[in-house]
């Protein structure tokens, strides 16, 4: 999780920066970087999301931003997209509000109003860079839940092995090994892990 001092600087900036981008024709979190342009994430893209969006399945989205990921997984039978901030949630809502879509409002780490082994694909990226071991180990934890058997889980998150991360204050203190021993004591199955495409994160994907 954000320390409150960065977290207190940090969000207001993040809220402003949202309702300026949804102003403009741009999907706010492209300036992170466009997945249709920008060839790292072209393959986080091509590997880890389409592959996977499916009329007959269930999604859930953690930290959808202003939606940058968002656009590619709306065709899914059902999407949840699930964020502690109200505030970018409704500013989501704006671009992304399909009868298919539902947003949900969370503590932090749970899914409220999602059922029990209900989803088939979980995602998450921008999010989990930012959040410490205690806060991702009680998501794992409440994650299973609402997965179905066999359901892929891809999260990106914080790889403090690489300098581009060390020089980003935001990112939280985590490496693939803290991260692959958090998957795996929540009960997981490693399926794939991605520790070269981005120069600041790693990626990983498991089942339950």
């Amino acid at each position: 999780m954000l320390r409150p001092k960065k977290k207190r600087k940090l969000l207001p900036r993040i809220f402003a920066a949202i309702k300026r981008e949804l102003k403009s024709p741009n999907v706010y979190g492209l300036q992170w970087g466009d997945p249709d342009i920008v060839r790292p994430l072209r393959f986080i893209r091509d590997r880890y999301v389409l592959p996977y969006v499916s009329s007959e399945h269930t999604a859930v989205e953690i930290g959808p931003g202003g939606g940058r990921w968002t656009r590619y997984l709306v065709d899914f039978k059902k999407l949840y997209v699930v964020d502690y901030h109200a505030e970018a949630l409704a500013e989501l809502k704006r671009n992304f509000c399909k009868s298919s879509m539902e947003f949900i409002k969370n503590n932090g780490t749970d899914f409220p109003g999602i059922a029990e082994r209900f989803v088939d694909y979980l995602f998450s990226f921008g999010t989990f860079v930012h959040l410490d071991a205690p806060i991702i180990e009680t998501y794992l934890a409440n994650m299973k839940m609402i997965l179905k058997p066999g359901a892929d889980a891809v999260i990106q998150y914080s790889d403090k092995t690489k300098i581009m991360a060390q020089l980003n204050e935001s990112f939280s203190e985590n490496t693939p090994e803290k991260m692959r021993t958090m998957v795996l004591n929540a009960g997981y199955t490693i399926r794939e892990e991605d520790l070269t495409t981005m120069w600041h994160s790693s990626v990983i994907r498991f089942t339950v």
